[in-house]
């Protein structure tokens, strides 16, 4: 080998080591945070999270998929952090030893929604058992998220309340979509669907569904935020996702929240405090 190949091979193998000794610190500058796609196609994590980056120096990549699939990445050790809506799976998450830390953010609630002509007659329902079973009884199209969040899981949830089983029939559709995208077809094809409260009125305009039933306490809607175990996982960035949880928990997080208030309307309520 001449002198200039051993110079150029020297240069190479030191640069190779210099990018390696950057690693750990460009991993730290970037948080995962694996979300359900109401955070994300509401707004809220756009309007909140640039704060949480200017204040820690570190930029957060969101990844929007249904509860269900963002406790499975991070239990994968795929992300750092999660915010989900599913007290049930996440007390099982962590109980399981795959999350800690655990802490409740925030809360709205869930609604009903359909055409304005309400075929099923669902305004009349007494509770939310009831405008379910209408929906069945008429047999009118439902649009169902079909990917295991925790909207889907609500929803399912009523019909086994009901001892009904609906999957299958020709009226029930399993999109196996996002919230935003299912609100986008329930619209076209005028049909009921359950809804998050903050996507709803994010798309409200462009669907023509009207909140037709709501206010049961068993729609209520409650978000907790959780680190990946870094014991199962220590690649993780565990040091961002705690700070993420103090932040949206404490003081700075809490604001952000409550100023979210698109068109004027709050979407998202902060949890109590401890």
């Amino acid at each position: 080998m001449d002198r200039t190949s051993l110079c150029m091979l020297r240069l190479l193998l030191v640069g190779c080591l210099l990018a390696g000794s950057w690693l750990p610190v460009l991993a730290a500058d970037v948080l995962r945070l694996a979300t359900t796609t109401s955070t994300d196609n509401s707004g809220l994590l756009r309007a909140i999270l640039p704060q949480f980056e200017r204040q820690h120096g570190m930029r957060v990549h969101v990844i929007a998929v249904g509860s269900g699939k963002a406790l499975k990445l991070a239990q994968n050790g795929d992300v750092d952090v999660v915010l989900v809506h599913d007290r049930r799976a996440e007390d099982a998450f962590v109980a399981a030893g795959h999350g800690v830390g655990r802490r409740d953010v925030m809360y709205n609630d869930f609604v009903l929604l359909g055409p304005r002509s309400d075929p099923a007659g669902v305004r009349q329902s007494g509770d939310v058992l009831d405008a379910f079973r209408r929906i069945a009884d008429s047999q009118t199209r439902f649009v169902s998220r079909g990917d295991d969040s925790g909207t889907d899981r609500m929803e399912k949830s009523y019909w086994q309340l009901l001892a009904l089983q609906v999957s299958g029939t020709p009226w029930y559709l399993s999109a196996g979509l996002g919230m935003g995208e299912v609100l986008m077809m329930a619209g076209e094809m005028q049909a009921y669907t359950l809804s998050d409260r903050a996507t709803h009125a994010t798309y409200s305009a462009r669907t023509g569904l009207e909140i037709l039933f709501q206010g049961d306490r068993r729609m209520f809607n409650p978000y907790g935020i959780i680190a990946v175990n870094p014991r199962n996982h220590p690649q993780v960035n565990h040091a961002g996702a705690r700070a993420l949880i103090d932040w949206l928990s404490g003081p700075a997080g809490r604001a952000a929240i409550g100023a979210f208030r698109p068109r004027g309307e709050q979407l998202f309520f902060v949890a109590p405090d401890g």
